[in-house]
């Protein structure tokens, strides 16, 4: 005779396996890797000094 299963976990087990493959998707989709995160914020704060130094003194 086979093993008894529980649907119930079963039933969960297949829900995160199905959100764990959409996270996957999402993040080669979507994501950015740390090095393009830092790259984009340098570029932000380099054009924020060069604004902040062409304001004129009143």
């Amino acid at each position: 005779m086979a093993e008894p299963i529980n649907f119930n976990k079963a039933r969960k087990a297949k829900a995160r396996a199905q959100k764990e493959q959409q996270a996957v998707e999402n993040r080669t989709k979507f994501g950015r890797t740390k090095a393009e995160k830092q790259a984009e914020a340098a570029r932000r704060e380099k054009l924020r000094k060069e604004i902040d130094s062409s304001k004129r003194e009143t």
